[in-house]
């Protein structure tokens, strides 16, 4: 039987120098924008987004490992960065779950990768979910946002002809602001489409 050809994550090579759109829309229009919006006296006050991390458990782990490794390849095609696989720290009985037992996978983005996986999020993968409209608000109360999506299939690298096993995934935007609300600002800056309130 012919051995599984494994799926290498694309490399693509940028040009050198090359900036991505929100990198520039963030020192064009959203430190300006904050610096009005706060009374900031300095751009080093300006909350900054320093780096996303991408989380996904995957649940029928305990009986099968190679779910996990087919996620981490999914994840790594999603990010365009290697995923690593990550494993329970404890001995669950009820759930079957050894400490060491690997139990879902996750990537952490920054810099440019951050940047185009952020774009791609907001104008391409969120806008394909059924029914949309908009997402949660609650921040963490330290300036970071964690995004609860119930499915990976919304992004385009997933295959539907594979016929995927659906995995549900957070996102966390780690920021540098001092407050709840100065996360938000800055993440609404950058598109993410917070649901809008009636008042």
């Amino acid at each position: 039987m012919a051995k599984k050809k494994e799926t290498p994550v694309e490399v693509v090579a940028l040009p050198k120098g090359y900036v991505p759109t929100l990198k520039k829309v963030y020192k064009e229009e959203i430190v300006p924008a904050l610096m009005k919006q706060f009374s900031y006296t300095t751009i080093m006050q300006v909350p900054k987004l320093v780096k996303i991390t991408i989380n996904e458990g995957v649940g029928d782990a305990t009986q099968d490992k190679k779910l996990v490794e087919e996620a981490a390849e999914e994840l790594a095609l999603i990010a365009g960065q290697k995923a690593v696989i990550t494993s329970s720290k404890k001995d669950v009985s009820n759930f079957k779950l050894r400490k060491g037992m690997p139990i879902g996978t996750k990537v952490t983005l920054r810099n440019v990768k951050m940047y185009e996986f952020l774009e791609k999020l907001i104008r391409v993968s969120l806008p394909r979910i059924r029914d949309f409209n908009g997402i949660a608000e609650k921040l963490d109360g330290r300036g970071n946002y964690t995004l609860g999506l119930k499915e990976q299939i919304i992004f385009p690298e997933i295959d539907m002809d594979k016929n995927p096993k659906i995995h549900g995934m957070e996102i966390t935007f780690v920021t540098t602001a001092k407050t709840d609300e100065e996360a938000h600002a800055l993440l609404k800056a950058f598109g993410l489409p917070f649901k809008k309130h009636n008042n």
